[in-house]
């Protein structure tokens, strides 16, 4: 191939070039000890070192309070949808969610499983375009938690802004766009992300929980399903994802070495709007139809002016080396996901090549 070659996959997602040449490097020896990351013993003092660097990384990059805990766990975002009414319901029977998109919607499809689910607000009646103003929410006094997906993967809305709740926890699904810019991790009472997009390969599940909030499991829960267990044990009650760890240690480095997040949400910003300008100024040939303020700066979904150009875009980006592009299944499309990894020069290639294409086929 003749051409640079740029991941836009929406997860398992691009990871930073030179993360995966020091992986790499390591892979077979690792810092001259013979063996790789995946053969060491998780209980061993090098593996031991190895996790806890990455924790104190996260949470120098976040800011993250001495009164929360970091957890390394399994199962994915969609684990955690289960995980946090188990753990967080304390007593209450009602939990708050708002729907902006289909994550949200599929992890109010689990939290009923276990609670009465309040949907305080929703932009279902908006074709899921815009996150609904927090002076729309309706949220019950005795709810236990407010539960929201700070970034849609699949539809490309993300809030613009972080919910006030007075003493109820705010609950966020960061999956997507975790590690994109600064937050306030004390404005949560838990943050959890899948590593899949912004953080290293699948198979590792970070969540972010406040002391307060872990304990409150019922009697009868899964061993594995209780926060307080993960907590007690340093995330080590049974063998955790190690090589992802590993490899989200060294992201997490990467970010560090590049300025920390405040100058990876200048990068991710830039590339936001260089994207989509090459959208809104192509004449209507591509749209996105996401209320400007809730457009996502990770996932950017569009469309072509005519769905019949759909195979011929995806076959003519593929042989110039932009991968990935085509929109969820349930959407149809395309889909640009520029996480952290993908660099400037990766977005600038797409749109050069979305303009040429414009060109010939409008």
């Amino acid at each position: 191939m003749n051409y640079p070659v740029y991941n836009f996959g929406a997860g398992p997602a691009m990871l930073p070039r030179v993360v995966l040449e020091q992986v790499q490097a390591e892979l077979l020896d690792w810092h001259g000890r013979g063996i790789s990351v995946m053969e060491m013993s998780h209980r061993g003092a090098d593996y031991m070192q190895i996790i806890a660097e990455a924790e104190q990384d996260l949470r120098d990059l976040l800011q993250v309070p001495a009164h929360y805990k970091v957890l390394f766990l399994q199962g994915g975002a969609t684990l955690q949808f289960a995980m946090v009414p188990l753990n967080l319901l304390r007593g209450h029977a009602r939990a708050s969610y708002v729907q902006t998109g289909i994550w949200s919607a599929k992890a109010i499809a689990e939290a009923k499983r276990f609670a009465t689910v309040e949907v305080a607000a929703s932009n279902a009646d908006r074709q899921a375009r815009v996150v609904p103003l927090q002076s729309e929410w309706r949220v019950s006094a005795d709810t236990a938690y407010v539960h929201i997906a700070g970034n849609e993967t699949i539809g490309g809305l993300e809030f613009d802004f972080v919910p006030e709740l007075g003493d109820i926890p705010l609950v966020s699904d960061a999956s997507s766009h975790i590690l994109s810019k600064p937050v306030d991790v004390s404005r949560f009472g838990l943050i959890y992300a899948g590593a899949q997009k912004n953080i290293g390969p699948a198979g590792l599940t970070l969540a972010i929980i406040r002391d307060d909030l872990i304990g409150h499991a019922p009697a009868g829960t899964a061993t594995m399903l209780d926060y307080a267990v993960h907590a007690k044990e340093d995330s080590m009650h049974n063998t955790p994802p190690t090589f992802a760890i590993y490899v989200a240690g060294l992201v997490f480095k990467w970010l560090q070495q590049l300025g920390g997040l405040d100058a990876m949400a200048e990068i991710n910003a830039r590339k936001a709007a260089l994207l989509y300008a090459g959208i809104d100024n192509s004449g209507g040939f591509y749209t996105n139809a996401i209320e400007h303020r809730n457009r996502s700066r990770m996932n950017v979904p569009f469309t072509l002016h005519d769905a019949a150009l759909d195979k011929v875009f995806l076959k003519e980006a593929d042989a110039q080396g932009l991968l990935q592009l085509k929109g969820h299944r349930l959407l149809g499309g395309m889909r640009a996901s520029i996480y952290n990894a993908m660099p400037e020069a990766g977005v600038l290639a797409l749109v050069d090549f979305m303009r040429d294409f414009a060109r010939r086929q409008g």
